[in-house]
């Protein structure tokens, strides 16, 4: 992955360039910027083919949290898991008692909480490579922990601590994949992240499943176990993984940004590419930010136009769970209570969590295909809607008929997980990335995610109290629940939520800082190179 053959056959010497006169900047970060804007698909592979490398791996890091989480979801209807950890309830039969669910479930979700917000402090000051081989280290031995636990109480330690890794792993990937590529790829290399999600679940189901002959204690210990796989090669990668450009600007580190740059890029001369103009291009963004956001705390995220850009991609990251997505976490468990066979429920949960991986190719699809952000999530909720309220209905079907209605429930999952993997699963990953400002963007997406932790442990306190037999016992009935949420989820989108597609990163400051109605931002001009850009709400107007 060296760069300096790449860098002079370009003609692109260090030196001068990387301190142009303000003219220059602003000239070479226009040429940068419409290079990019009209740079296609195959042609942003074709010259950033390592950046996607360097993105993919980092992003495979989600892979372990989306294992584990699937884990403990499952693990509820694992007999062996509730011999050990649970108690009889008033049918005769082991179960995990709800507390103990909805408090495992949300052990990983505070670890994830700490986690986050010591991210937005830990990698801005340190980079995203060293924080993330730090997380991983850290995780390796917390792994441990639950590997060897002997009782819930150590389970339930064990969940909290390893939160704290994976909330860093939750939004240092997705930052990492936006700043690391130009606009033609970042949609679809931030989606990707959903994508590890998938996998990781898919594993997970299919590793638990494997399990059910077994009645020792292996049958839980073994994936738990398996939970080391991941961190060695993953560190090694990162080790050998290039800093994002955009970290090394905000520190004035002009030279290295330069060096990182080229390393994400190969030689291409379709696309007229130069290294000097994309970092100027960096720099002017930089300083655009600095304009509109003087500091780079929390507390900024909530001040000026920041405010707006906090609260939407808190919004798009909460909207996840109240759509229902903690709902089809407890897929397994849910179908048993609705009556589908054990054996069977696994199987619908795996088929449901590889919907969440080709789901990801379908939005990719569907962006390649010109439907925007803001689109594809707002009708992506209609369609979750709908189907959270079909399977409330089919609670209401006799009793004679339970077994033809479980099996329809069944397929109702899957139809919902295809819609949530197309669009809102898949998309919100592309929105917080492109939605909050560079300068804040840890920071916003780490009050995003989490919030989308607060309301998931709401969540996940209530979907075992819905579906616990001992204690509400809602069934299908906890659709129209969902289905509620879901439909004001819809009606916040509409109003709230903008269309980020194609547009440049400062384009995107402009847009927020003069105020553009949501409902506008697709047809808004802007021009981010005029001298009083920041200063003149003239500048940004209605295209006709």
């Amino acid at each position: 992955m060296s760069s300096s053959k790449d860098a002079e056959a370009a003609g692109r010497d260090s030196g001068p360039e990387l301190t142009p006169s303000l003219s220059e900047l602003r000239a070479n970060a226009r040429r940068a910027t419409e290079k990019e804007q009209n740079m296609t698909l195959m042609q942003g592979l074709r010259l950033y083919p390592k950046a996607v490398g360097w993105s993919l791996l980092i992003s495979t890091c989600i892979v372990m949290e989306g294992y584990d989480v699937c884990l403990l979801g499952n693990f509820y209807a694992f007999p062996q898991f509730n011999e050990k950890y649970g108690k009889l309830n008033k049918d005769g039969k082991w179960e995990i008692p709800a507390p103990w669910q909805a408090g495992l479930s949300n052990g990983a979700n505070v670890g994830s909480i700490i986690g986050l917000f010591l991210n937005g402090i830990v990698s801005e000051r340190f980079g995203y490579r060293y924080t993330v081989m730090g997380c991983l280290i850290l995780l390796s031995g917390f792994i441990a922990i639950a590997f060897t636990a002997k009782d819930i109480v150590a389970l339930q330690v064990a969940e909290i601590l390893c939160g704290i890794p994976w909330g860093v792993f939750q939004t240092l990937t997705i930052t990492y994949a936006s700043e690391v590529c130009p606009v033609a790829l970042r949609g679809y290399l931030t989606c990707y992240v959903n994508f590890c999600w998938g996998i990781g679940q898919v594993i997970g189901s299919s590793v638990i499943k494997s399990m059910l002959p077994r009645t020792d204690q292996w049958a839980y210990r073994i994936p738990f176990g398996l939970q080391w796989m991941w961190p060695l090669p993953l560190f090694i990668g990162v080790l050998l993984a290039p800093e994002s450009p955009w970290w090394l600007v905000r520190k004035g580190r002009l030279e290295e940004a330069k060096h990182a740059l080229l390393r994400l890029t190969s030689l291409d001369r379709e696309t007229d590419f130069d290294a000097d103009e994309t970092i100027d291009m960096m720099r002017h963004t930089t300083e655009l930010e600095r304009e509109i956001t003087s500091g780079s705390s929390y507390l900024d995220c909530f001040r000026g136009s920041d405010l707006r850009r906090t609260e939407i991609v808190c919004m798009v990251w909460a909207m996840q769970n109240l759509a229902g997505n903690s709902f089809s976490g407890y897929a397994t468990y849910f179908l048993q209570k609705a009556g589908v066979r054990n054996d069977i429920a696994f199987d619908f949960t795996i088929g449901i969590y590889a919907i969440n991986c080709a789901g990801v190719f379908g939005a990719w699809g569907l962006m390649s295909m010109g439907v925007g952000r803001r689109t594809l999530y707002l009708y992506g909720l209609c369609g979750l809607c709908a189907a959270l309220f079909v399977m409330g209905f089919l609670g209401l079907v006799p009793e004679a008929h339970r077994q033809q209605a479980a099996m329809a429930t069944g397929a109702m999952m899957i139809i919902w997980a295809a819609f949530y993997q197309c669009t809102v699963g898949t998309i919100a990953y592309s929105l917080v990335a492109e939605i909050s400002t560079r300068r804040l963007q840890i920071k916003t997406i780490v009050l995003g995610r989490n919030l989308y932790n607060v309301v998931g442990i709401v969540c996940s306190v209530l979907t075992p109290y819905m579906l616990n037999t001992d204690a509400w016992n809602w069934g299908n009935y906890a659709g129209f629940f969902w289905g509620g949420s879901c439909f004001l989820c819809i009606i916040y989108t509409y109003f709230r939520v903008p269309e980020p597609t194609g547009r440049s990163f400062a384009e995107i400051d402009l847009l927020f800082e003069h105020g553009v109605s949501a409902r506008k931002f697709a047809t808004t001009n802007v021009d981010v190179f005029a001298k009083n850009a920041v200063s003149h709400v003239e500048q940004v107007d209605e295209k006709k």
